[in-house]
């Protein structure tokens, strides 16, 4: 079993530092060097009678066979170099938007920049703005009037689902309000992209925006409310619009705008309460572009999904690059060392 590995400044360690002790091999081996007796006879002029030159190394070889043992000891202490590498395993929500496009959504109750402004264009931005925050999340989108139509199936692509969100218009549908069957395919929307155990959809969730109540549709919307509690699929409800009297405007065949009539908003406040709690969701009223925002902040921090992170240690190897050297410099201080190969000191 190999000992804890030695950390060091810079991110290196040694993963077998027990080898480090074969360094106290190295004084103890100069002790016994210079404690060893070593006859000497000394010839004047020898090597002029032996014709070859004198060359004097002294302590040279001593020193490299010294110095490549020590950083081949180094090698078998196994440099490394660590590089800590964090791997986030992240699985985000699956998400359906319902948007109401009946034509009450183009009473003008809502303040924008420059102005009055329609339900829609006053959602729009905010539904956009809440696409976008959620980039690990797969999305969906379901508009509904007097039927209900997928706009897009889930998906990761959320720049194109923020430009069909901005091309979104009244009219697109038919008029009426089937806010029942605009929930119900949005929970079989979610059903279709995964199921969890017992039929049971996790890590999902659908957000109804209506301005009206249920008028038309097949699905009543306590129907579809207790199709998503049995499949675990929370729904968030949000009621667009102010109650009471509202401005809607008045249209020409060509479009334009010739004023504005009275007309009743006529939000089923207390069904989209009931959605919410049979669902385990949440009722949001957004009778204006700051309770509309502060609606979808308040879903997006509820259903936050949490992160977590594994991390992962590489570590490079560097025992060639000190092993090549030390041998190297180990067997030239040897050579060097060789008696008569290089001649004797006068």
């Amino acid at each position: 079993m190999n000992p804890a590995p030695t950390f060091l400044p810079g991110g290196w360690t040694l993963a077998d530092p027990l080898w480090l002790l074969a360094l106290l091999l190295l004084p103890l081996a100069a002790w016994w060097r210079n404690r060893r007796p070593r006859p000497v006879l000394v010839i004047p002029r020898v090597a002029r009678w032996a014709g070859a030159p004198v060359v004097s190394l002294g302590r040279m070889p001593s020193l490299l066979a010294a110095s490549g043992f020590a950083v081949l000891v180094i090698a078998l202490a196994r440099p490394q170099q660590l590089e800590e590498k964090k791997q986030v395993r992240q699985k985000g929500y699956d998400i359906m938007l319902a948007i109401d496009l009946s034509p009450s959504m183009l009473a003008e109750d809502y303040e924008g920049p420059l102005g009055r402004i329609n339900r829609l264009q006053a959602i729009q931005p905010i539904v956009e703005a809440f696409i976008l925050r959620r980039p690990t999340d797969r999305i969906g989108v379901v508009v509904y009037g007097g039927r209900a139509y997928t706009l897009s199936p889930l998906t990761f692509d959320h720049d194109w689902l923020a430009r069909q969100i901005q091309r979104l218009k009244i009219g697109l549908v038919e008029d009426a309000t089937a806010v029942g069957d605009g929930l119900g395919l949005a929970v079989t929307r979610l059903e279709q992209a995964e199921k969890g155990k017992g039929g049971q959809r996790k890590g999902a969730f659908v957000i109804l925006l209506t301005d009206g109540s249920n008028n038309s549709g097949v699905l009543a919307p306590l129907q579809a409310a207790e199709l998503a509690r049995t499949r675990g699929i929370p729904v968030y409800t949000i009621g667009a619009g102010r109650p009471g009297i509202v401005p809607m405007p008045v249209v020409d065949n060509a479009g334009r705008k010739l004023g504005y009539r009275q007309a009743v908003s006529d939000l089923d406040e207390g069904t989209l309460q009931q959605i919410a709690s049979i669902t385990d969701g949440k009722f949001f009223r957004a009778m204006d572009v700051g309770t509309a925002e502060a609606a979808f902040a308040a879903i997006d921090k509820r259903q936050r999904i949490e992160f977590s992170a594994k991390a992962q240690i590489r570590a490079d190897e560097w025992y060639p690059a000190f092993a090549a050297p030390g041998l190297a410099i180990f067997f030239a201080g040897l050579a060097l060392a060789r008696p008569g190969r290089w001649g004797a000191a006068a």
